[in-house]
């Protein structure tokens, strides 16, 4: 017996991509990571946060998100980590901010590797994640069918290769702009700014989430 029928598997993908297209966090991330770096960079923080998807889908499979939905200390735990790590994130942006520059061309800000692990943690610590996954994912498994972490893996893929497309789609788009915004010496230095104050807000709003 295959693991999904075709019917429940077109919802899914149908419902996924209704999901990813609609901006939100994620989507901030790759833009602002984009324009500060370039495609490349974009194409790295957007494989980052896909990472994370497969690791709350594996995580709801395996019955670890169960454990967030009942327990409030580890829930709260993963939530202040997760506000920790973005408003860290914020400060080091603010206080990284690139000075204007005379140079019309300057190179896109150097990143090896740092950007993809960096997308990495934000995703897997967000508590919030880990719950939309445990209530979204088991509407499309199928006990019956058997290897129910499989099916999570499987659904917790589609959504990653959904999520990827959005993301290479959207860099490829911003970064045609991102040498010219980057000649501007100003923008870089407010783009810093707008960056850490995006993070910082972010971890202060991860924080004051209940879990409801």
């Amino acid at each position: 017996m295959p693991l999904f029928d075709t019917p429940t598997l077109l919802a899914y993908l149908a419902t996924a991509v209704v999901l990813v297209v609609i901006p939100g966090p994620g989507t901030a991330w790759i833009v602002a990571q984009t324009v500060a770096g370039g495609t490349a960079r974009g194409l790295r923080a957007g494989l980052g946060l896909e990472t994370a998807t497969l690791i709350h889908a594996l995580a709801a499979g395996l019955g670890l998100s169960a454990v967030l939905a009942t327990s409030s200390l580890a829930f709260e735990v993963l939530k202040y980590a997760g506000a920790v790590y973005l408003v860290w994130l914020g400060i080091k942006a603010w206080r990284t901010g690139t000075p204007p520059s005379d140079d019309p061309h300057p190179a896109p800000a150097r990143d090896t590797g740092g950007v993809y692990w960096r997308s990495v943690v934000t995703g897997v610590l967000n508590p919030k994640v880990a719950l939309f996954f445990l209530a979204f994912l088991p509407q499309f498994v199928h006990p019956e069918r058997g290897l129910v972490w499989l099916q999570f893996l499987v659904l917790g893929a589609l959504l990653s290769v959904i999520g990827f497309t959005n993301s290479a789609v959207l860099s490829t788009m911003i970064g045609r702009f991102g040498r010219r915004l980057r000649g501007n010496g100003r923008f870089a230095l407010w783009r810093q700014r707008a960056l850490g104050t995006f993070f910082i807000g972010l971890g202060l709003r991860l924080a004051l989430q209940q879990r409801s």
